[in-house]
């Protein structure tokens, strides 16, 4: 699991361990109306493309990663890092949006035209 980082030695150290490698974003998601729950968890895969060195300080002298759960914000200049993402982009960024109006949809209550 990877949080936030301390610091930028702490972002560098957990980019590193991405570089190259596939890893698993999960959310878990829950709604309630009333008394009915629905629940889910979303699973992405995003992939690192390989990092230099030169790469990893230069991403974290932008001050980024400092405020994102592993160190990296695909849907800012961390998206230059990302290789691949197969699943919900929005799940990688923070909510799932698809997966909650579906989920609201069944519980009766429609959140898009």
């Amino acid at each position: 699991i990877l949080g936030k980082p301390e610091d930028a030695d702490d972002a560098r150290t957990m980019l590193g361990r991405l570089s190259a490698r596939t890893h698993r974003v999960h959310t878990g998601v829950a709604l309630r109306r009333g008394e009915e729950l629905v629940s889910e968890v979303i699973t992405t895969l995003v992939t690192f493309t390989p990092l230099t060195p030169a790469l990893i300080d230069w991403y974290v002298s932008t001050g980024e990663p400092l405020d994102k759960a592993g160190a990296y914000a695909v849907q800012g200049a961390g998206g230059v890092l990302v290789q691949r993402v197969h699943g919900s982009v929005s799940n990688v960024v923070g909510l799932p949006l698809h997966s909650v109006a579906r989920l609201a949809e069944q519980l009766g209550v429609a959140l898009v035209g």
